[in-house]
């Protein structure tokens, strides 16, 4: 019998008629929501240290953990049943949580009392930015913020990267998602076990959290030692945590108003490579350092093409800032290769004000944030897999344009790539385009309407740069501005566009349609 026949089999009459015309189980889904918001709430007790180390106020991050965790605990006990959890509730779990954790992110700036957030649309907006690894702010003064708020803006992203690893090697890898259960190959359990959805989720938090925790303590340690060594007399150990917090989950807030900048000239080469590390899919980290199979990188079609882009892209842009004078030696192949490797990791770190550059350093920077790294890391956007898995089509249907009769299947890493999952490839990339086009249009229409001096290229830059997960767009949201002066509803859109593409989409899509709901 069926999982679900089964499952309505055993309940009472009138339950199991409410279950035969309601496909998924909401309550159960409930429970798993419940039981995961509930793990946030720990979360507050490391800014409420810091507070109480720097001698300020710990209850704006105690009574947000405690309200966290109230709210978990008790959804939990209203509901049950998440071991019934399954691929169906898992779309309404993973969009459920990813809505209520940063809401709860968000009151620590509500009750902190700093001016610059206390308009809840703002405090949502910022914590949105940083569980999502976006990096995007509406703060126009972030050394503004004490030491323990900044802190918790760091660390919001730290734990973002963490969800995200597990939401894209497991989760959105099983509820089929944009293709994503071909374009995998772990050790990752396969969709026959998804009746242990919420197992399934604790094992690969377990078997990549130390992953994760070595690269962020790896990155502590250099630039730690730049600071007590006094090679870079601007680093600190508090700004080498607060760093090393947001490179690895390729989320890009900084305490610094002008991001990288403010640090020398080694600082910003030693952050390169965790950017690099940040944008690679952690599955193939963890076979290549943990099951010390390094051959893995270079057996990987899309590691390899993932790096000749990041070389391709910064090539470019140096010899555009140095032929056209922008920026001149050592400075200009740093600032070239720091920004690209930025931006197309969607890490959103700046070592230079890229507004100011030219026109094709701007359209290298913009195709950088729907390229996106590799699929499996905390990097947001298309992903860089789906463009080669499209590239690769395009190149069959030519080759078969000129010989009809010839029969080439899809591969990837050499194994074939169903055509159910190449067609959701193609899909996915669509629905991205085509949110984002929405949501630009959005934005100049509000633009109009508070009379914000918007042009449309600043508005697709901005939509791009939020639901890619980068952070900073062109303009006054160029990376060393703000989104502040963007109306609530413009605000609002964005916040909307961050949580929508840090779920690629579809989970949040599939809510709105009658046949998920209906059996």
């Amino acid at each position: 019998m069926p999982r679900s026949n089964a499952r309505v089999a055993s309940l009472p009459p009138v339950r199991a008629r409410a279950l035969r015309r309601l496909a998924v189980d909401v309550p159960a889904a409930l429970n798993l929501v419940g039981a995961l918001v509930k793990w946030i709430s720990p979360a507050f007790l490391f800014p409420a240290a810091l507070a109480l180390g720097y001698g300020g106020p710990v209850w704006p991050f105690l009574v947000p953990g405690g309200a966290a965790g109230v709210f978990g605990v008790a959804l939990a006990g209203v509901t049950g049943g998440k071991e019934r959890v399954g691929a169906r509730e898992g779309y309404l779990v993973v969009a459920l949580v990813w809505l209520l954790v940063p809401v709860f992110g968000s009151l620590p700036y509500l009750l902190s009392g700093e001016q610059q957030l206390s308009s809840p649309v703002d405090a949502l907006f910022e914590s949105m930015s940083g569980f999502t690894t976006t990096g995007s702010s509406v703060l126009t003064d972030i050394p503004a913020l004490n030491n323990s708020m900044l802190m918790w803006r760091q660390f919001t992203q730290w734990l973002g990267g963490m969800g995200i690893i597990v939401l894209a090697l497991t989760i959105l890898a099983r509820l089929r998602v944009g293709g994503r259960q071909s374009l995998f190959h772990t050790e990752a359990p396969g969709p026959a076990e998804l009746a242990t959805f919420p197992a399934t989720i604790r094992d690969t938090a377990r078997r990549f959290l130390g992953l994760y925790v070595g690269l962020t303590l790896a990155e502590i340690a250099v630039l730690s030692f730049l600071a007590f060594t006094d090679i870079d007399p601007s680093m600190s150990f508090f700004d080498a945590v607060a760093h090393a917090f947001t490179t690895i989950p390729t989320g890009g807030f900084s305490p610094e108003g002008r991001s990288i900048e403010a640090f020398g000239a080694v600082t910003q080469w030693a952050i390169v490579p965790f950017m690099i590390l940040g944008g690679t899919s952690f599955a193939l980290l963890y076979w290549a350092l943990v099951r010390r199979r390094p051959g893995s990188f270079l057996r990987d079609d899309e590691f390899r093409v993932y790096l000749l882009v990041l070389a391709a892209a910064s090539l470019v842009i140096v010899v555009e800032l140095v032929s056209e004078q922008i920026v001149t030696g050592e400075a200009a192949v740093r600032q070239g290769v720091f920004n690209t490797v930025s931006v197309f990791t969607t890490t959103g770190y700046a070592n230079a004000d890229f507004n100011l550059w030219n026109a094709l350093t701007t359209f290298v920077l913009v195709g950088g944030m729907l390229v996106s790294a590799s699929a499996g890391s905390t990097a947001g956007g298309i992903k860089l897999v789906r463009h080669v898995v499209i590239a690769k089509m395009l190149r069959r249907e030519l080759d078969q344009t000129l010989h009809p009769e010839l029969v080439r299947p899809i591969r990837l890493n050499r194994s074939p790539i169903s055509d159910s999952a190449l067609q959701a490839i193609v899909v996915f990339a669509f629905i991205y385009v085509g949110i984002l086009a929405a949501g630009a249009s959005i934005l100049l229409l509000d633009a109009a309407r508070v009379d914000l001096s918007l042009s449309p290229f600043q508005a697709i830059a901005a939509a791009a740069t939020t639901m890619a997960s980068v952070g900073p767009a062109f303009g006054f949201a160029g990376p060393m501005g703000s989104f502040e002066p963007f109306s609530d509803v413009s605000k609002v859109v964005l916040t909307a566009l961050m949580w929508l593409g840090r779920l690629e989409i579809i989970p949040i899509l599939v809510l709105f349609t009658r046949s998920y709901w209906r059996a």
